[in-house]
């Protein structure tokens, strides 16, 4: 991840997200916020930062989503003339992978659907 080559910061954009929804073929003419519950700006961007991991991986480029530490985003933000308007989501790295090296991080289990997935209820087991 420190030597890729390539560096894409990926922001989301309220202000267009909510204009854009403000739009008359939506079906609401303002801007409230209150009409999401979460920010779907910032979940929209991730999911782009998906499609770009998944396009990676399909032609044979190393890559790798991670966030930006809330004390750097003012630095970040300053280099690249970024609007003020937009927030930092998160960082893809990209390049030719090095040497496969196994994570120390699997030695942990995996953890089995039935510890992720709830059937029906959260209070139903699975079959």
């Amino acid at each position: 991840m420190r030597t890729a080559p390539v560096l894409i910061v990926c922001f989301s954009d309220k202000d267009a997200y909510l204009d854009r929804y403000a739009e008359p073929d939506k079906g609401w003419r303002d801007r409230d916020e209150a009409r999401w519950p979460v920010p779907y700006w910032d979940v929209d961007t991730g999911m782009a930062a998906m499609i770009m991991l998944l396009a990676a991986e399909d032609r044979g480029l190393g890559a790798c989503f991670f966030g930006v530490p809330p004390e750097r985003i003012p630095a970040v933000k300053n280099a690249f003339a970024v609007p003020d308007r937009l927030r930092a989501v998160g960082v893809i790295s990209l390049g030719y992978p090095a040497p496969d090296l196994k994570s120390p991080s699997l030695k942990r289990r995996r953890l089995g659907l039935d510890d992720v997935v709830a059937y029906e209820s959260f209070e139903t087991p699975p079959a």
